[in-house]
């Protein structure tokens, strides 16, 4: 059987993430959303998406297919129903349609007239961008769990001093040394080759992924992951950053979300909490309109390629789109537009070749080269988000 994850009705409320993305690639607990139906399924799946990423993220399509909804996370029971769908069944949980099967791609319209099978266990979904960081403690400890069953973490250094070492884990090449892990409030797990550095503060759930780094000192607490290749220190508080993104130096990232090939300048800030102590309001593309989260702890949502300045600040609930530029002194207004160069005293648009340059450089110290579909990818979102800019 062959299986296909498509990005489903919440794509469009994942984004700035989704522009450059499908919904499958999103990270949260120590995996992508792909990563975790890979493994519960053992198998590789592939993605249906917008037309403008399928180039980079193909869909694979055979004769019998079972298109599954990338914003749900697998378990047992549900890849067990998912398992046994037959060609024209659909799988619905009250109005959500889970999965299908089927030879090629439906509409919603023609999947109606499917057979449909209730599906009435528990299961976590990923609807909003804010759950990245708010559900990140549940699905970093089930993803813990999930890879080191039965499995024994490498030897950790007795230069560090361990809280619950039992729910500590490292795997091949993970470094660690003269630093306190406490693993009392979630487990700590540091991907393949990953590395924290002296005298570092580190209070589980942390997912530190393959190469990652916490550089000397960090402070990091409650649910977070540190994508692969990224670059972390100062203080961060239940916070996800998807990859090869950098926070390098010292302060705050709180209740936060960071695409790929961020930069966080020096001692730039995020407030989390509203000062009257409200539910904070975060701008949704879907709406296009601020709408109430519910949570009174809501820190900085950022697009892959956006930077930061040096002693940058932001308010509660601040959006940022894909390759934006911060620098000028003062809070910059919550939600700025993807391609935006400036500040609090105001942006002008941040033209596609001038941020490809940067790209280029920065991507080639990590290793991986910008290319034209990257580039293609990066156009088109400039294009489709121009109706945001206004100048």
């Amino acid at each position: 059987m062959n299986y296909i994850l498509f990005d489903g009705p919440r794509r469009n409320h994942l984004l700035p993430f989704t522009f450059t993305r499908p919904v499958a690639e999103i990270r949260v607990g120590i995996m992508t959303l792909r990563e975790r139906w890979d493994a519960f399924l053992k198998v590789s799946t592939s993605s249906l998406t917008e037309d403008y990423l399928s180039v980079k993220f193909p869909t694979n399509l055979e004769n019998n297919n079972i298109f599954i909804d990338a914003s749900v996370l697998p378990t047992v029971e549900l890849v067990k129903a998912v398992h046994s769908l037959r060609i024209g069944e659909k799988l619905m949980s009250n109005e959500l349609l889970l999965a299908y099967s089927s030879d090629k791609p439906k509409s919603l319209v023609q999947v109606n007239e499917f057979d449909c099978i209730e599906f009435t266990s528990d299961f976590l979904q990923i609807k909003n961008t804010w759950d990245i960081f708010d559900k990140n403690a549940e699905i970093l400890q089930s993803d813990f769990d999930f890879l080191t069953k039965g499995r024994t973490s490498q030897p950790i250094s007795k230069t560090n001093h361990l809280i619950h070492p039992e729910r500590i884990f490292l795997e091949e090449g993970a470094k660690v040394e003269f630093s306190i892990l406490n693993a009392t409030d979630g487990p700590i797990y540091l991907g393949k080759d990953s590395e924290i550095w002296e005298g570092s503060l580190i209070r589980g759930g942390l997912a530190l992924c393959e190469h990652a780094i916490v550089k000397m000192g960090g402070k990091i607490y409650g649910a977070t992951t540190i994508g692969p290749y990224s670059k972390v220190c100062g203080e961060i508080s239940n916070s996800v950053i998807f990859g090869y993104s950098s926070k390098g130096h010292e302060g705050y990232l709180g209740n936060a979300v960071l695409g790929e090939w961020c930069n966080i300048g020096a001692d730039s800030n995020n407030s989390n909490l509203k000062n009257n102590y409200a539910k904070v309001r975060l701008w949704d593309y879907a709406t296009e309109r601020f709408e109430q989260t519910g949570l009174q702890f809501c820190g900085l949502m950022m697009g892959d390629h956006s930077k930061t300045a040096i002693n940058t600040m932001f308010n509660t609930g601040t959006v940022i789109g894909v390759n934006s530029n911060i620098y000028v002194p003062g809070f910059p207004r919550n939600f700025i537009p993807s391609f935006s160069w400036g500040g609090a005293s105001g942006f002008t648009a941040y033209l596609p070749e001038k941020a490809f340059e940067a790209a280029k450089v920065m991507m080639a110290r990590r290793g991986v080269e910008f290319n034209e579909v990257e580039a293609n990818i990066l156009n088109h979102v400039f294009e489709i988000t121009k109706k945001w800019r206004k100048y």
